[in-house]
C-alpha cells in the first residue's frame, strides 16, 4: 500500500483588537471588515476558546474586545491570548489601539459619552482606571497603533497597511527593543543580541538617557564593530523581507536585546526602523522597557 501524504494543516488567522475606550477600536474593526475580515465584536471571553472547535475559518477573523465585554478582565484576556498563541493551527495577532489621556479626554468631551468604568464619575477617572487595567494586555500587543492626532481616515489607512490580505499586499515589520533580564517579547521571528556593543550605561552623563538620544547613539556607533554589525543586519533584512512577502506572510517581528533594554537595543531598533522605512516597508517600533518605565 502506498503511503498517502499527510493533509496540510489549515491555519486560522485571528486579529484580536483591543485598547482603551475611545482609542479607535470601532474604527479599526470597521476597517478590518472592509478588508474582508469576518467580525465578531464584544464576544464574551468565556466563549473565545469555542471559536476554534469547528472547522478552520474560511477567512480572517477580527475580534473586538474591551471593558464593555461581559466577564472582561485583563488577567482572563491575557490567559486567552496566551492560549490562542500556543495553538499551532492559529495565527494570532493582538492589535492594541492606544492614545494619550489628553486625547481620550478630548474625544469623550466631544461626544459627551460616559466612560464605562466611571458611569457616574468623570471621564478622566474612567480613562485612568482603564489604562491601568490594560497594562498587561498592552504588553502582549503584536501591533501597537498610537492614534493620538489621527483622523479616522488616517487610522483606516494604517490598518490597511498592516492587515490587508489581498495578493501582493505589503509585509509589515515590527521592531522590538528589550532587556534580556525580563525575557524575550512574545512572538518574535528573529532575535539579535546587542550586548557585545559599547555600553552607554558606563558613562555617567549618558546613563540616564536612552538609545533615541543622538549622543547615546553616537557613543554606541563608535564601537569598531558597529558598522559591520548594522550593515549585516540590514543585509539580512533585505534578504528576508522580500522572501517572506513572496511566501504570503503579512507580518515579521525582529527583536534587539541588550542588558537593560534602554540603550543599545533601542538604538539598533531606531536605526533599522529608519532604514527600512526609507526602503518603503511599513515599520512599527516597540521599546518594551521604555514603555514600561512610562506607565
Amino acid at each position: 500500500m502506498t503511503a498517502q501524504p499527510a493533509a496540510a494543516k489549515t491555519t486560522s488567522s485571528i486579529v484580536l483588537v483591543t485598547g482603551p475606550s475611545g482609542a479607535g477600536r470601532s474604527t479599526a474593526i470597521n476597517a478590518l471588515e472592509d478588508l474582508d475580515y469576518e467580525i465578531i465584536d464584544n464576544l464574551p471571553l468565556s466563549l473565545l476558546p469555542r471559536l476554534l472547535d469547528g472547522p478552520p475559518l474560511s477567512r480572517p477573523l477580527a475580534l473586538g474586545l474591551d471593558v464593555r465585554n461581559r466577564d472582561f478582565g485583563a488577567e482572563a484576556l491575557c490567559a486567552a491570548i496566551d492560549q490562542l498563541a500556543g495553538q499551532s493551527n492559529v495565527a494570532l495577532q493582538v492589535l492594541y489601539l492606544d492614545a494619550s489621556e489628553e486625547e481620550l479626554l478630548k474625544r469623550y468631551s466631544e461626544t459627551r459619552r460616559r466612560h464605562p468604568l466611571a458611569p457616574d464619575g468623570t471621564p478622566m477617572a474612567g480613562i485612568t482606571a482603564e489604562r491601568e487595567l490594560l497594562v498587561p494586555v498592552r504588553a502582549r500587543a503584536d501591533v501597537l497603533i498610537e492614534t493620538t492626532g489621527m483622523s479616522p481616515h488616517d487610522l483606516k489607512a494604517e490598518i490597511g497597511q498592516w492587515f490587508a490580505t489581498a495578493e501582493g499586499g505589503n509585509l509589515s515589520v515590527t521592531l522590538h527593543s528589550f532587556s534580556y533580564k525580563r525575557g524575550l517579547p512574545r512572538g518574535l521571528d528573529i532575535v539579535m543580541d546587542c550586548r557585545f556593543l559599547r555600553n552607554p550605561h558606563w558613562d555617567a552623563a549618558l546613563r540616564p538617557r536612552d538609545g533615541r538620544d543622538p549622543e547615546v547613539a553616537a557613543y554606541i556607533a563608535e564601537d569598531p564593530r558597529f558598522d559591520q554589525f548594522f550593515s549585516q543586519v540590514k543585509a539580512l533584512a533585505d534578504l528576508l523581507l522580500p522572501a517572506h512577502k513572496e511566501e504570503g506572510k503579512s507580518h515579521l517581528s525582529i527583536g534587539f536585546g541588550c542588558t537593560g533594554g534602554k540603550h543599545r537595543s533601542v538604538m539598533m531598533t531606531e536605526r533599522l526602523a529608519s532604514a527600512l522605512a526609507q526602503d518603503g516597508w511599513p515599520v512599527s517600533k516597540r521599546h518594551r522597557e521604555l514603555e514600561r518605565l512610562a506607565t
